[in-house]
């Protein structure tokens, strides 16, 4: 009966985090006041359990944006401008491109470029992006800047394995970039490059607005060594973010209660990064610019992304790990039900530590591939999608290997 209070006491706990970082004003974009809300219960509640906690702020933009129109002759196009543009007013010829080549070998320096097709086919970059920046991203920046086109349209297709269900998504979101960018559906795109060589007035409203951020980095015990325990606090733009990642935050919290009391030789940090759906990923930045010395001390690594969705099972994968951690690791995760081993993606904030041959461990949901196409970075991804029993599962479960792999380690088995 004990047993069952006590989980039924942190189901309870769990909805009130996850209620609590879906409800704050706006929202929880980086930057924003809903933002630093969440970041601030985190940090009181997190230090209540007795960690120190480090939230020293980093500087981020934030945008709002207002009314989008295209126009040419009597024709009305629907466009949107991508989150973080500079808003512009402009009337000039329209020029289309659909690969790279064609974006080398065409004139529209001062006109209106509509890039469509092939060219389209990923969401770009941000240019000034460190862990994962492809050389065709980079050389599309290039080009753009070095001809300077007066402002950009982009259509795009459906793409839910990348972007998550919204459509039409903006191919750039970088406050870094200085040409004004919209974006419209593909089907959109192929009406407006009918019209290519006639004159199109372009009218956007955007306004970036210097902000700032933080994470939470709390810290339980001293040691030469230290495992890592990380999810990211904020929510894609102007969305709820229950799965994504609300329930991650939650499960630092319940973890971090679980463990408050126990003597684990390893020193535990847990973190809320603060910018994974940000296009500057400016906590990421923040940390491992103040924190990179420290990468050496750190033993293992352990992202929690999209957790605790309704239907499915949580699914954990390894990136880097030996052979007696994944062995542990499995036998403890196992144990329980609701959990299994899925496959590796590469997509979250375990490539900071990877990436610098730290070992990890990314936890998510098994219907991620599902989420991802109807869920993620939209009005649906909501509590009510979130099984809390699942987050208090999972938390038990990240205690118990936590205990264990301390001993491993301390007994060099």
């Amino acid at each position: 009966m004990k047993k069952d209070n006590l989980q039924k006491g942190y189901e309870i706990k769990a909805k009130k985090y996850i209620n609590k970082f879906c409800n704050v004003k706006p929202n929880r974009r980086t930057g924003s006041s809903g933002n630093r809300e969440a970041t601030k219960f985190f940090a009181e509640t997190i230090k209540s359990f007795g960690y120190k906690i480090d939230t020293a702020s980093f500087k981020c933009l934030d945008f709002k944006s207002g009314k989008s129109s295209l126009k040419c002759d009597k024709n009305n196009f629907d466009v949107y401008i991508s989150s973080f543009s500079l808003g512009c007013n402009v009337t000039s010829e329209l020029v289309t491109v659909s690969t790279i080549e064609e974006l080398e070998k065409i004139s529209f320096t001062g006109k209106i470029l509509l890039m469509k097709g092939e060219i389209c086919n990923e969401q770009l970059m941000p240019k000034n992006f460190i862990f994962y920046n492809p050389e065709h991203h980079k050389k599309i920046y290039q080009i753009l800047e070095k001809k300077k086109p007066a402002a950009i349209i982009t259509a795009t297709e459906k793409r839910p394995e990348s972007i998550g269900a919204v459509y039409p998504f903006p191919l750039i979101e970088d406050g870094d970039f200085d040409i004004p960018v919209v974006y419209c559906t593909e089907s959109e795109g192929k009406k407006i490059a009918l019209k290519t060589g006639k004159i199109f007035t372009l009218k956007a409203e955007g306004k970036r607005i210097p902000s700032t951020a933080n994470n939470v980095i709390a810290k339980k015990g001293e040691s030469s060594k230290k495992i890592v325990i990380c999810a990211h606090i904020d929510a894609y733009n102007d969305t709820p973010g229950a799965s994504d990642n609300a329930s991650g935050t939650a499960v630092l919290l319940l973890l971090a209660e679980m463990i408050k009391d126990y003597k684990i030789k390893d020193q535990i940090e847990i973190i809320a990064f603060n910018g994974e759906d940000n296009y500057s990923v400016g906590g990421q930045m923040d940390y491992f610019k103040r924190y990179k010395k420290e990468f050496g001390k750190i033993v293992l690594s352990i992202n929690i992304d999209d957790v605790g969705y309704k239907k499915g099972k949580t699914a954990y994968s390894f990136y880097g790990c030996d052979n007696k951690t994944q062995n542990e690791a499995d036998d403890i995760f196992q144990k329980h039900k609701g959990i299994v081993k899925g496959g590796e993606w590469y997509q979250g904030d375990h490539m900071i530590f990877f990436q610098s041959k730290i070992p990890a461990i990314a936890i998510t949901s098994d219907q991620t591939d599902y989420l991802m196409k109807h869920i993620t970075h939209t009005q649906k991804d909501v509590p009510k999608i979130i099984n809390m029993e699942k987050l208090v599962e999972l938390s038990y479960a990240l205690k118990n290997f936590i205990i264990a792999y301390g001993k491993l380690k301390e007994e060099g088995k």
